[in-house]
């Protein structure tokens, strides 16, 4: 029997899966709710699963894929159904992972992201950085925020990506996308590039080295809003991360720069619902003096006490945001503490709470 992708990807609609897993020894199967299930069928032998990753794997991608192991990149199914491919090789042979990206943007109010942040959005400089582990909703916060922009603002805006997950339509602003791999070479000279187009806003997708951090710092100093990503949690790990990026005869001069140019650091987590969806939960910290001197006399460690006392800014800690998904009955006191930076404090905070309830 010999699987065709076009019913395996009808499959994950019909299903509601989020994810398909191709890989040696097993049927594909599929994510659902969290589960992972197999479809009916024979277990893919090498040669099966090789043909069908080859098969999906776009040319562009074929040369990384057998040089570094991997690709990643993303394809249309249908009209407004788009998916993100990871391809690789793996003990036993070829497998590959597709992720259902979703077919409609989020509203910033419906990821429970506080009114300033699209006072960030309209700003014509500084830094809003995005930050979390793989698979925490980063790239679909991004282009809600990109999706904002383009319905309540006017300007060019550039978004350079690996790879293009998110497809955006002209709306107010004139949209130009391109893909590290495809269009570019790199991250970081998909930003210089970006500075001799006329931007207003350019969004990186990701901040992996450190030419491309000191590009996205400088185009926020030089009168451009720059959205980004860092693999980091919190907002003291960021600009820790940022900083350490740097030679140590640099890092006065970042921490300078990070001090004026960022507007914000917003980290997230992605939970399990009590009726398995998926929620965020989100750390968010908002340039104010206090942080900017902060980060500027290398006090990072000090910065949870402003995020903890900036309610009124919009600003929260992951653990207030985690007590308050679960106090609104979303997530299982569980999955609260697998995310939560303070497990002691969180189960005070709880029982404090329910006693007041």
């Amino acid at each position: 029997m010999a699987y065709e992708m076009n019913q395996l990807l009808e499959a994950m609609l019909e299903n509601g899966a989020s994810d398909l897993h191709i890989r040696v020894g097993r049927s594909p199967s599929l994510r659902v709710n969290g589960s992972v299930v197999s479809i009916d069928g024979p277990a893919l032998d090498e040669a099966a699963a090789k043909a069908m990753v080859l098969a999906v794997v776009p040319p562009a991608q074929l040369a990384r894929l057998d040089a570094d192991g991997g690709a990643d990149f993303a394809f249309s199914y249908r009209q407004k159904t788009r998916l993100r491919v990871n391809a690789f090789r793996g003990l036993g042979g070829y497998g590959m992972v597709l992720r259902l990206l979703p077919s409609a943007m989020f509203t910033l109010e419906q990821l429970r992201l506080p009114p300033v942040i699209k006072d960030m959005l309209k700003r014509a400089r500084g830094l809003v950085l995005v930050t979390g582990p793989t698979g925490s909703g980063k790239s679909t916060t991004l282009a809600s925020m990109i999706n904002w922009i383009n319905e309540n603002e006017q300007g060019h805006i550039i978004t350079i990506e690996d790879p293009i997950e998110y497809t955006h339509a002209h709306k107010n602003c004139l949209i130009t996308q391109r893909e590290v791999g495809v269009d570019l070479p790199s991250f970081s000279e998909g930003v210089r590039a970006a500075l001799r187009q006329d931007p207003d806003v350019i969004l990186i997708g990701e901040m992996r080295d450190l030419e491309t951090i000191e590009a996205a710092v400088t185009a926020a100093e030089t009168g451009h809003l720059v959205l980004g990503t860092l693999h980091t949690s919190g907002a003291t790990r960021t600009i820790d991360r940022i900083i350490d990026a740097f030679p140590a005869t640099a890092r006065d001069q970042i921490r300078a720069q990070l001090s004026t140019s960022l507007s914000a650091v917003i980290s997230q987590c992605l939970l399990r619902t009590v009726d398995d969806k998926r929620v965020a939960a989100f750390e968010i910290m908002v340039r104010t003096d206090s942080v900017g001197a902060k980060i500027r006399e290398g006090k990072t460690y000090q910065l949870l006490t402003d995020i903890e006392t900036g309610g009124s800014r919009g600003m929260r800690t992951i653990d207030s945001d985690l007590l308050a998904l679960f106090f609104q009955g979303l997530v299982s006191e569980e999955e609260v503490f697998n995310y939560c930076q303070n497990p002691e404090a969180m189960r005070e905070r709880m029982r404090g709470g329910a006693q007041t309830r």
